[in-house]
């Protein structure tokens, strides 16, 4: 009886390990196993809190139960405080994060494509790196005021030299074959730059991207300390001050399904745009 052939990793793996369907590296795991794992990885924190806070005699002051957070949450939906402020927290991020996109990218990648680009501004970015955004605070009261300007401008700065920095690396490390290649089936430079760099690294960036929102999403709450009327940010901020410890609770877990979403949206726009780094192998 003749056997079908194994695949290559069959024959590499180590025979001292046993194949496991968990344990295999750089492998498909079934899908089964895969949404059973996302369950785990959501409920058991929500089972563990869930018996803390009924069975470990906690204050509430310190650690609400899930029944009290939903209880807030109806409390602030219903009277649409929290609409407000999800809706001022998203186009604040929304507006600070595409500006930053918008000049990081292309920059980026003129950084990674041209040497001489590379050693104009990467000294310079590499030094601005370094500076905590929230240390432009003062500065940005004194030169914009206490309106959206500086709270936009800070998730800008936060984002801008980071994502311009990471699509620079995406970009470098292109093989020159690629471009030679180009060059000899006749193309310029142009076309080596839009129709084989930057199709090239377009994973990169859109993983550059969903990596960098979650800096924006951070930015904001120390944004909205800004002399803010609305914003998630500034209800942590007042329920803090109130020890309103259940609306804490909700604005942290609202931020975190924005920004799950968020990422779950980049995860599908690579899928799409990018079918090629999906394709099974």
């Amino acid at each position: 009886m003749n056997e079908s052939p194994g695949s290559i990793r069959d024959y590499i793996r180590p025979k001292k390990l046993q194949p496991t369907v968990f344990w295999r590296i750089a492998e498909d795991i079934p899908r089964p196993l895969n949404t059973a794992l996302v369950i785990t990885s959501i409920g058991a924190p929500l089972l563990l809190w869930w018996l803390v806070t009924t069975f470990g005699n906690i204050d509430p002051k310190f650690l609400p139960s899930p029944a009290k957070v939903m209880e807030a949450f109806g409390r602030l939906w219903s009277t649409r405080e929290l609409l407000k402020d999800t809706v001022a927290s998203l186009w604040r991020v929304g507006v600070g994060f595409i500006l930053a996109a918008a000049f990081s990218i292309p920059i980026g990648v003129l950084m990674g494509s041209f040497a001489s680009i590379r050693a104009l501004l990467e000294p310079l970015f590499g030094l601005m790196r370094y500076m905590p955004a929230p240390a432009f605070i003062p500065l940005l009261i004194l030169y914009l005021g206490i309106g959206e300007e500086p709270k936009i401008t800070l998730i800008f700065i936060g984002v801008f030299f980071f994502n311009s920095l990471m699509v620079m690396d995406t970009v470098k490390f292109v093989s020159k074959d690629l471009i030679e290649a180009t060059y000899i089936l006749g193309g310029d430079r142009k076309q080596a730059l839009l129709q084989v760099i930057f199709p090239h690294v377009l994973p990169g960036i859109i993983d550059a991207c969903r990596i960098n929102l979650a800096a924006a999403w951070q930015l904001v709450i120390v944004s909205e300390l800004i002399a803010a009327t609305e914003g998630l940010g500034r209800r942590i901020s007042v329920a803090g001050r109130f020890l309103r410890t259940d609306e804490i609770f909700v604005g942290l877990i609202v931020i975190g399904v924005i920004g799950l979403s968020f990422d779950l949206f980049f995860q599908y726009l690579l899928r799409v745009s990018c079918k090629w780094t999906t394709q099974k192998r």
